[in-house]
């Protein structure tokens, strides 16, 4: 800079002015406009939960491949005129100001039994998981990023219910803040061991973030909503951009919408967790959407009455079994390979997974060895027993 002031003194002023102009410009175009204790271990359903005593072998393995770096920099490397002071959103693959992508996104579980269902805000989640809990039940768990005043979920999102300690190191891959209300107190210690910022609804802060919806019997009715979630994170000061180190490996984002080409048929995906608990996704060919079904009806968002869709499906076939005798459940994930499926487009590939808890590491895998490239829209992940892999139906 000195030389630069030296050069300019130098020189006659009109040279002066132009440089001044010229450095003025530049620095414009870069700048963008900022955005914006005890466990309760709470009633769960109870039900004969379905343990095999042999857990069946898949078909051949793929070999999980050496990991590829995941091109977790790819936001930063394209250049779009048309989209100045925006990168890509690793959660969705979309256009979103950086200042967004710099937060940390937010976990929502949610519960998942006939009483609580429709839920509220699951609409807005980018990503949403689905593993089992005990009893043949199912969790969700939403995964934030962007919510604003306008969102749809704004005042309700819910109901939420009690976390579980895979479903912590989930939300841990994607630097977020965990939201439940309630937790076992093998999440309690996970949560401890990974460090992991939450809002819970039994502490402190829970009548911060919560509140009750009296109309509906507890403890189904746990709700959050955004200013609530905003206050607990002031209060609790908790971190709320990622670290400067973060990456996600997940997976990457197609410039384009792909089908797979060699891919099978897959217009009808069944998730067969239990007798009780047997989602169902059906291919719409006209806007190449997923769209949810569970309990015999459509899944709708109820703030929205609209249904759940998405453009990916991942299946991502883990080792697990009952943990105790409450049936809660154990999964192998804290350094750890399988087996899966990649389903978009009415056509379901073959994939490959790896997770390294400690070094806060998923990558998904497609069958080049590379790190698996989906289309870009919201994705569903179904974490799902490989010892239950003969019930899934992907036709």
């Amino acid at each position: 800079m000195t030389k630069i002031i030296e050069f300019i003194k130098g020189h006659i002023i009109h040279v002066a002015i132009g440089a001044a102009v010229l450095i003025a410009g530049i620095v414009c175009l870069f700048v963008f406009l900022p955005g914006k204790n005890e466990t309760e271990i709470l009633p769960e359903r109870r039900e004969t939960v379905e343990t095999p005593t042999v857990t069946p072998p898949l078909s051949t393995p793929t070999p999980v491949p050496t990991p590829t770096p995941a091109a977790t920099d790819v936001t930063e490397e394209i250049v779009d005129p048309s989209h100045v002071g925006e990168v890509i959103s690793v959660l969705d693959g979309t256009w979103i100001p950086e200042e967004v992508a710099q937060k940390r996104p937010y976990a929502i579980m949610f519960n998942n039994i006939g009483i609580a269902n429709p839920q509220s805000g699951v609409g807005d989640a980018k990503i949403l998981y689905e593993a089992l809990a005990e009893g043949g039940i199912t969790r969700l768990m939403g995964v934030f990023e962007g919510l604003t005043d306008d969102s749809s979920c704004k005042d309700r999102i819910g109901s939420c219910r009690s976390a579980r300690h895979y479903f912590a190191s989930f939300a841990d891959e994607y630097d977020a803040i965990f939201v439940h209300f309630g937790e076992t107190t093998y999440a309690t210690k996970k949560i401890d061991q990974l460090k992991l910022d939450h809002l819970e609804g039994t502490y402190w802060i829970g009548d911060t973030v919560f509140y009750r919806d009296k109309t509906i019997k507890a403890p189904h009715n746990a709700f959050a909503s955004l200013e609530g979630i905003r206050n607990g994170i002031e209060k609790m000061e908790i971190r709320e951009d990622h670290k400067e180190d973060f990456k996600a490996n997940h997976f990457v984002f197609n410039k384009e919408y792909v089908t797979p080409s060699d891919g099978t048929e897959a217009s009808l995906v069944k998730l067969s967790y239990s007798t009780y608990m047997s989602p169902y996704f059906v291919y719409d060919a006209v806007t190449s959407k997923y769209t949810r079904y569970q309990f015999d009806d459509v899944h709708i968002d109820k703030n929205t009455g609209e249904p759940l869709v998405f453009d990916n499906i991942i299946i991502q076939l883990v080792k697990e079994w009952n943990k105790d005798d409450n049936g809660y459940q154990e999964m192998e994930i804290k350094d750890a390979t399988g087996d899966g499926y990649y389903i978009t487009g009415g056509k379901a590939v073959p994939i490959t997974w790896k997770k390294n808890e400690k070094e806060r590491f998923m990558s998904y895998y497609g069958d080049n060895g590379e790190v698996l490239s989906i289309n870009p829209g919201r994705t569903f992940i179904s974490v799902f027993p490989n010892y239950r892999a003969d019930k899934l139906v992907i036709e």
